[in-house]
């Protein structure tokens, strides 16, 4: 039978105060795991600073050969202001760098310090996203054909939506499926999940273009890498790239494989888990063999690259609990 018992205003429902007790024991989960991810994502920033602030950054190189290349193709509302940014860099180099540098490491400092989270997630999402277009020219998108071994979306657009995803709700509605830090954010479950189908579905489409699954391309890419890299990477780009030789079409068909289950794992619980343990060990060995840990060994990486943020970002969506409807026993 359903319990109840006395209270001064009248009776308490036991199943109810149970249930209460349940809720709040995943509010606690919830929030002390979006706590953990939102300290990953400012260790990520704080490393973006760092590589900011390093020598060859203060250098007419950075504008010039950093910048100024993400231009060329795209469309000219994006391609002035590109070329507007790598021209006043060019011309107040130290301050500005000096003062982009600065911010990171202000709003690394912001996500790691629990009362300042919100206002640095904010600030997060507005220079990711200028960034994203004045100097990662869109990640390339709107140029053409554009593979996940390079870095696609770009890694400013991810720094965007993992903030916005870990902006948390004031309340989630209830229902049987599975709770995540993703699904409690402001876009809601359906958002959430239509954002990581779209997002993976996209990346397999442009893994299977004819540019992208070419019998040389993967291998082009991976052994591309090399130059600048200390030995033991130019190694493993070797290895890579002799693994993928001429078997262009047969790993771009593999991997487009990978990044539709990874898409609709979301949709089977059983395979949620599986799904996203799949998408954080692929993201780690693209970030290893194909992007070289971000290239941070050659003192020229503006950032740790979209790879190690594509594990973040599965991390957003790792089931927290499963909220039950709870019914009185009879």
């Amino acid at each position: 039978m359903q319990q109840t018992r006395s209270a001064p205003g009248g009776t308490v429902d036991s199943t109810g105060a149970a249930g209460g007790v349940r809720a709040s024991g995943r509010i606690r989960a919830s929030g002390s795991w979006r706590g953990w991810l939102t300290c990953l994502l400012g260790l990520a920033w704080l490393v973006d600073a760092a590589l900011q602030y390093q020598p060859y950054m203060f250098t007419k190189a950075f504008p010039h050969d950093i910048i100024r290349p993400t231009a060329a193709g795209n469309p000219g509302w994006v391609r002035g202001p590109i070329d507007w940014s790598a021209t006043l860099m060019s011309h107040h180099l130290v301050l500005l760098n000096a003062a982009f540098a600065s911010l990171q490491l202000v709003i690394a400092l912001g996500l790691l310090w629990r009362r300042t989270r919100k206002p640095a997630l904010v600030v997060s999402i507005a220079w990711a996203l200028s960034v994203w277009w004045m100097g990662e020219g869109l990640g390339g998108i709107l140029i053409g054909p554009v593979s996940l071994l390079d870095g696609l979306p770009g890694g400013a657009l991810l720094y965007a939506v993992i903030a916005v995803l870990l902006w948390p709700r004031r309340s989630a509605p209830e229902g049987s499926a599975p709770r995540s830090v993703a699904t409690d954010s402001p876009l809601g479950r359906f958002g959430a999940l239509g954002l990581w189908v779209v997002l993976w579905a996209w990346f397999a489409i442009e893994t299977l273009l004819p540019a992208n699954r070419a019998a040389g391309a993967m291998h082009d890419t991976v052994a591309g890498m090399a130059d600048g890299e200390p030995h033991w990477i130019r190694s493993i780009n070797t290895w890579g790239a002799d693994l993928l030789a001429g078997r262009g079409l047969a790993a771009s068909i593999v991997l487009a494989v990978c990044l539709l289950l990874i898409a609709g794992c979301l949709f089977v619980p059983s395979l949620t888990r599986p799904g996203l343990v799949l998408a954080i060990a692929l993201s780690l060995v693209i970030w290893v063999v194909a992007q070289d840990f971000g290239e941070i060994a050659t003192g020229t990486a503006t950032d740790v690259n979209a790879a190690p943020l594509l594990a973040l970002l599965a991390l957003c969506y790792w089931p927290t609990s499963r909220r039950r409807t709870h019914r009185p026993l009879r």
